[in-house]
């Protein structure tokens, strides 16, 4: 065993062991190991969510698409993801602590008064929960296979990850990813400020001469190009994640473990701090580009271990291992909590209403192992990269964000027929254009350039809003027709009674 693969396993275990760990002194009832009994401060709620935001996409997609895109990777500074939650979170935390709500579903079901609904919302959060956790297992197989240097088999990495995730999460519920999420922000910030700032002075004597060097290499790289990766493909994709970013329900459940309102406003406010992190990994993309050229396809996420490898002695590739291990384990943890908590909570236990808590406690730890085995098959095939599956689950649960957005309006417009025909046409449409493959050139490819480079999952969500907005108005009207007449018919029934006397 070279010493990389020491360091990695040593991490993992001591990660596992936090894991487990985390449930001591804690009776581990429904509220307790969904959302720790809403008991987080503001260090734990940063710590919870960064882990969330910052996974393997970060740690290898980033560099990935630095080291592929250039200039437009500059969409993952996306103030949006921040904005949108300070003002959004505070009124749904204080709704789902009113009414004990502990899942994104209870929610749903909750204000539009609809099991079905409720329902719908559990099913499309686990369907795009499972590209998000094949994600990070990808971005895991890349991890070890690079750091152990081929002696261990990324396959073999990913069934001992998952089990262990699954242990310590059917053990310590939340308060197993929050432990372990302490242990990968120390890591991951020191790593990637380490290497974003040596990297370019090792190789180019500064930051500076780094992207002079590129300029005249690539020229125009790092320019928003006119078509493609343009601007209005920026600003749509900033859009779609800006939305999107917390309608992902594991950070939804996780924004509800906060003791205060307040919490999440600070981690709103401070979790921008977190993204000066984001620069120092397009260092390290543009730099690999520099010294390791011509990586195509699913190797650009290859980009940081290829240059780490080429740079360091093996001790230190696996400290930069143990980093990314923890960013695939940590999100890994509140995806396979939160989807096997939908599937018994909202799922199960409408269709069998009568499951005491004892069994539905029982029954959420039971699909823990489930969602994992399913993950695990569809990780073994596929070969996107890992931004393009990101993007692609973005576009699944983005479609969540009209009905919540106009819920918490003084007076909400939409209806639960309209919710629930939004979020269904949402889906088919996101499902149509991933199946087909198909982009806003190949739907209209008569329209204007800035058109046709716009991210497809504005298609989705433009769709839904309106159809949700057509429905709720039709149903609207014809519920207040039925309630006007029942209502009539009622005062005429008084009035002849008033009359006989």
């Amino acid at each position: 065993m070279n010493i990389a693969i020491l360091i990695i396993t040593l991490t993992f275990l001591l990660a596992f062991y936090l894991g487990v760990r985390a449930r001591k002194g804690q009776k581990m009832e429904m509220e307790q190991w969904a959302v720790a009994n809403r008991n987080f401060g503001s260090i734990i709620m940063f710590v919870l969510m960064a882990g969330e935001i910052f996974t393997t996409y970060v740690f290898l997609g980033g560099t990935g698409g630095a080291y592929r895109m250039g200039g437009p990777i500059i969409y993952i500074f996306n103030a949006l993801c921040f904005i949108i939650p300070y003002w959004i979170l505070p009124p749904i935390w204080r709704y789902a602590k009113k009414h004990k709500l502990i899942t994104q579903s209870d929610f749903f079901a909750k204000k539009y008064d609809s099991k079905a609904l409720g329902l719908l919302v559990a099913l499309v959060g686990v369907v795009s929960m499972i590209p998000y956790i094949v994600l990070q297992l990808k971005g895991l197989k890349i991890i070890v296979s690079e750091t152990s240097y081929g002696m261990i088999s990324p396959n073999l990495a990913v069934w001992i990850g998952m089990i262990a995730v699954t242990i310590f999460v059917s053990v310590s519920g939340i308060h197993g990813s929050a432990w372990t999420a302490i242990l990968k922000d120390i890591l991951l910030l020191g790593v990637i400020l380490f290497l974003g700032i040596y990297l370019p002075y090792h190789y180019f004597g500064g930051i500076k001469p780094m992207f002079e060097t590129l300029d005249a290499t690539k020229p125009g790289f790092l320019l928003i190009p006119e078509s493609g990766y343009s601007m209005s493909w920026y600003i749509s994709t900033c859009l779609i994640f800006g939305l999107g970013q917390y309608m992902w329900p594991q950070v939804f459940g996780a924004s509800l473990s906060s003791r205060t309102e307040s919490a999440l406003r600070k981690n709103a406010a401070i979790l921008p701090i977190y993204q000066i992190v984001l620069v120092f990994i397009l260092f390290i993309g543009f730099t690999a580009l520099l010294q390791i050229p011509n990586l195509q396809g699913t190797d650009t996420d290859l980009a940081l271990f290829k240059i780490v490898k080429a740079t360091f002695e093996p001790w230190f590739v696996g400290v930069i291992g143990a980093a990314g291990l923890l960013t695939a384990l940590v999100p890994c943890s509140m995806l396979l909590l939160t989807a096997s908590t939908l599937l018994a909570n909202n799922i199960y236990k409408v269709v069998k209403p009568n499951i005491t808590e004892t069994q539905l406690s029982r029954l959420t730890r039971i699909f823990v192992p489930i969602v994992a085995l399913v993950a695990l098959y569809f990780t073994f095939y596929g070969g996107n990269t890992i931004i393009a599956l990101l993007i692609m689950a973005y576009s699944f649960v983005l479609q969540l964000f009209p009905a919540v957005f106009f819920s918490l309006w003084k007076k909400n417009p939409v209806t639960k027929s309209g919710a629930f025909a939004g979020i269904i046409i949402g889906v088919i449409t996101v499902a149509y254009v991933t199946i087909t493959d198909a982009t806003m050139g190949t739907l209209f490819p008569q329209f204007p350039q800035f058109i046709k480079d716009l991210d497809i999952g504005i298609v989705a969500i433009t769709v839904n809003t309106l159809v949700t907005l057509l429905v709720s108005a039709i149903t609207g009207t014809a519920k207040a027709k039925t309630d006007n007449t029942e209502n009539t018919v009622f005062e005429e029934h008084v009035v002849k009674q008033v009359s006989s006397k």
